[in-house]
């Protein structure tokens, strides 16, 4: 198979979900796929924060404001379909929105940890079963991308043993659904980012620690979103295409593996 130099290629015209796409990686990564000439569904539950998005991407009027809450799990189907009737076409779902609460081990309680799970795991489930039904009922394969966090193999190191373990999950859901979807050309993968400069990396988090993993890093910086949706992007790209079950590490060497 021959595949193009751009990043994007494939992209042109296709429907892409972007979730968490009103601010950080999730905003970077609806303009990534608007530059490759997706049209994109922003969704969050950030109305404002999906306004600014898409009011700074050339032709604001090819996209589409889905203002939505994910621990509305059972409106997800539903939801997918409208994004499907108005673009007359899916392709792609990159699922970047999470919750943290970042707190000492001893002070998470059952509703923390019930918060974490069901936007960061429980709702990605039924979210990529939605998306993966709909890409299969219209037999053209697809891409879902979904996103972990690299302390998913080390443990928490900042207070964030709920987040991780929600994230963990993710990584085995995600190779469960490609074990299933691949049959029907629908490419399953996950991202895997190191620390990155997001309002969520500053949210509880002393200066000192942020400073001490950026030094710990062989790059001796955080990433910044961008690098991030460049490589969503890719992976939803035609030149992923034997791309699959797969968890890319992109921690500037903070995580080897």
């Amino acid at each position: 198979m021959t595949t193009s130099p751009l990043l994007g290629a494939g992209l042109e015209g296709r429907g892409v979900l972007v979730t968490g796409g009103a601010s950080g990686i999730g905003r970077a990564t609806v303009e990534a796929m608007a530059a490759a000439g997706a049209r994109v569904a922003v969704l969050d539950r950030d109305a404002d924060g999906i306004a600014a998005t898409i009011a700074g991407l050339d032709a604001p009027e090819r996209h589409l404001a889905v203002p939505y809450d994910l621990s509305d799990v059972a409106g997800l189907p539903a939801m997918v379909d409208r994004v499907r009737d108005a673009f007359g076409d899916l392709w792609a779902l990159a699922n970047v929105a999470s919750v943290l609460r970042r707190q000492p081990l001893d002070d998470v309680t059952e509703d923390d940890w019930d918060l974490q799970h069901t936007v960061n795991l429980k709702s990605s489930f039924f979210l990529n079963r939605a998306v993966g039904q709909v890409l299969i009922a219209a037999g053209g394969g697809g891409r879902i991308i979904n996103f972990t966090s690299a302390a998913f193999l080390t443990g928490a190191l900042s207070g964030s043993d709920a987040y991780v373990a929600s994230k963990g999950g993710v990584v085995t859901m995600t190779r469960s659904f490609a074990r299933a979807y691949g049959p029907h050309g629908i490419l399953v993968n996950c991202v895997s980012p190191g620390q990155i400069d997001t309002p969520m990396q500053h949210v509880d988090n002393p200066v000192s620690v942020v400073e001490s993993a950026m030094l710990s890093c062989p790059l001796r910086r955080m990433g910044q979103p961008s690098e991030l949706a460049a490589v969503v992007v890719f992976l939803a790209s035609s030149n992923a295409s034997f791309v699959h079950g797969a968890t890319i590490n992109v921690s500037g060497g903070a995580s080897l593996y």
